[in-house]
């Protein structure tokens, strides 16, 4: 239905992005949170015919799009108070001491905007990691222009909710290219607007290969541009003796519930299960099986996931010494995802590779360890993850500080006693993790600090306070929290 955007397209976007990154960063912390609230409300707006249309795309269902569609206008509005509020320019100001020798300068530092942000539309959340998605509205609040390339399998939904933007962007009187929107299945399309000199930041959630990818062609421009890429997880759950030995039963009913929601096709599902053999491991392997069994399969989002997670599951499947413990009594029928469970030893997990890798969809596997140090091997081996669970009461937790800390070095959100499906969007939200889950685990994509991936620092030496911008004058205009003389403070500076 749309064609891929052509070079001279590409060429002009970017373009017009950068002559009005000129004039957006200018614009106020209260016309950026009245645009993004804006954008919230046009969503609203846009009624059924947007929660048919991504319905039709995605294979969804009503209730699911609604709710996110209701998450996509609260990160706008929460994101648009968090903008207001300053606190994410980390305002600095240390005054100027003549009495010292050599004279200390009036220093003050603040973040200020990138430039214009290419962000690639997500597959599984046509609206919350999309076109008006978290990246989006970061960049918004930070003050860049926005380049959306839409995601292929919702290419339609994204064009409405492009629609939605540029409405709003039109009653609050933004610059001329604030927000742009391109269509593009082939990687040129990707690369073209990755490799554009214009752009200074990219926003992506997706497969290790895709964010790699953007991740290497931004380190090869002549100009090396950030890539906040979230790049997928298996988000280990371990499960600890005491709690096991509790409640065995009530854990893999909760597990079964996790795997299997939403298809498994969430970037924290839990794909990867450890704990220690015995009675009370087998009595949960059990357990989780025969839920599992009675779950139905679900319509993936689109063929190419059902078909990848078909060929992933059987390749993990197919390896040496891993056993089948359950897969969905009911048939799958076309472009459906099985719920699977498998299990394998604590050495054969450590030997392949292969069994490491993420499975799109609802897939796990329970890696049975012989003992303690076996579990913290397994924990060694693991690559950089989004999330880790820990099932297990305190004296577990004591009883095992070294496992605590490993497992602490590998995940960007450390979960006890709970799921890892379902990111709470708040500030104190860490969506993120070491490589290869994330290509920079120090930020966010979920919660008003992922505002600051696409914004740099700048520090001001003896301005006069007339010239300095309105978030560092002395009178504080803007009445933000500022640092001042190491002092966290919303008063007036006195010269």
């Amino acid at each position: 239905m749309f064609k891929d955007a052509a070079e001279h397209e590409i060429n002009q976007v970017l373009n017009t992005a950068w002559q009005a990154f000129h004039q957006y960063r200018k614009y106020s912390l209260k016309d950026r949170a009245h645009f993004m609230r804006s954008i919230a409300a046009e969503l609203e707006n846009a009624g059924d015919e947007l929660i048919h249309t991504a319905m039709r795309e995605t294979n969804l269902p009503e209730a699911r799009l609604r709710n996110e569609r209701a998450r996509t206008m609260y990160q706008l509005t929460s994101y648009a108070d968090a903008c207001e509020r300053g606190e994410w320019l980390e305002a600095r100001i240390d005054t100027a001491n003549t009495s010292k020798t050599p004279p200390k300068p009036d220093i003050r530092k603040m973040l200020i905007p990138l430039g214009p942000v290419v962000v690639f539309g997500a597959s599984n959340f046509p609206f919350a990691y999309s076109t008006a998605g978290g990246d989006t509205a970061c960049a918004l609040a930070a003050g860049c222009p926005v380049i959306v390339k839409a995601h292929p399998a919702h290419a339609q939904t994204s064009e409405l909710v492009a629609q939605a933007i540029l409405k709003a962007a039109g009653k609050c009187n933004m610059p001329n290219g604030v927000f742009a929107h391109v269509h593009g299945a082939s990687q040129e399309v990707g690369k073209a607007l990755v490799t554009h000199p214009h752009t200074k930041a990219v926003g992506f959630t997706g497969s290790y290969l895709g964010g790699k990818a953007l991740f290497d062609w931004a380190n090869q421009r002549k100009e090396p541009i950030p890539v906040f890429a979230e790049m997928g997880s298996v988000n280990p759950v371990f499960l600890l003796p005491e709690k096991l030995k509790q409640s065995p039963i009530e854990v893999a009913k909760l597990y079964a519930g996790s795997i299997t929601l939403g298809v498994g096709q969430f970037c924290t599902n839990p794909g990867l299960i450890v704990g220690i053999e015995c009675d009370e491991l087998q009595q949960f392997i059990t357990t989780l099986g025969n839920e599992i069994k009675t779950m139905s399969p679900g319509t993936m989002l689109h063929p190419g996931i059902s078909k990848n997670y078909i060929e992933n599951s059987r390749r993990a499947l197919s390896q040496p010494q891993v056993q089948t413990i359950a897969v969905s009594e009911v048939q799958a029928a076309a472009n459906q995802g099985a719920p699977t469970i498998a299990s394998a030893s604590g050495e054969a997990f450590l030997n392949n590779p292969i069994l490491h890798q993420e499975v799109f969809g609802p897939y796990s596997i329970v890696i049975r360890c012989k003992d303690k140090n076996e579990l913290l091997e397994v924990v060694r081996h693991l690559e950089g993850q989004l999330t880790a669970t820990l099932m297990a009461t305190d004296n577990d937790m004591l009883a095992n500080e070294e496992l605590v800390e490993a497992v602490k070095n590998i995940c960007g959100r450390f979960i006890v006693n709970g799921v890892p499906t379902g990111v709470e969007v708040c500030l104190s939200m860490h969506h993120g993790g070491p490589f290869p889950a994330t290509t920079d685990s120090r930020f966010t994509s979920v919660g008003a600090d992922g505002i600051k991936r696409f914004a740099r620092p700048i520090a001001y030496q003896n301005w006069s306070d007339s010239l300095l911008p309105p978030e560092l004058k002395n009178g504080n205009p803007l009445n933000i929290w500022r640092t001042v003389n190491d002092v966290v403070t919303k008063d007036e500076v006195k010269p």
